[in-house]
């Protein structure tokens, strides 16, 4: 039973547990890839606390998100558990991993450009984006917003394939 872990064991178990949680609107990235998985702790009264942080403070999934984080904990026997929603700091994608902005190309997102702390991408936005797709940089933004929020809608001229590109925020 996890109860019966030390603290640091429990936490490593409960952070493994919620850091495999996929984000539902975009399932090849877990929520450490995007960095919305913000802390993992062990209360005073042996809770496990889950913070998170919405990559913007409308998004529909993260109701979703907790409840993912609800079960995944209680599959690794973690009965005791909070999940926290944070909103500040704000979430920047400059949280995002590595490994997650070369998932999001895989998959056909063009991850974000730049740096957020710059705010040069947040304010106004970047002029080229490579296509995820064949990798050239003859592409156009269709427009500002693309299947989510967070995601303006590209095209390619060169493999002339539509993508969404997940804005520097």
């Amino acid at each position: 039973m996890a109860a019966d872990l030390p603290s640091e064991a429990l936490k490593r178990r409960a952070y493994e547990a919620a850091a495999a949680v996929c984000d539902p609107e975009i399932p090849v990235l877990s929520i450490a890839d995007l960095g919305v998985l913000r802390d993992v702790g062990v209360a005073a009264d042996g809770a496990v606390e889950v913070t998170i942080t919405p990559t913007y403070s409308g998004c529909p999934a993260m109701n979703m998100i907790a409840l993912e984080i609800d079960v995944a904990l209680a599959k690794a026997g973690i009965e005791r558990a909070r999940i926290r929603t944070v909103l500040s700091p704000a979430w920047t994608t400059d949280w995002m991993t590595d490994e997650g902005k070369a998932k999001l190309r895989a998959y056909g997102i063009a991850p974000p450009q730049g740096r957020a702390s710059s705010r040069r991408g947040a304010l106004f936005g970047v002029d080229q984006v490579p296509c995820p797709h064949c990798g050239s940089g003859d592409t156009e933004k269709l427009a500002e917003f693309g299947s989510t929020a967070c995601k303006a809608l590209w095209r390619c001229r060169s493999c002339r394939e539509p993508f969404d590109y997940f804005k520097c925020i």
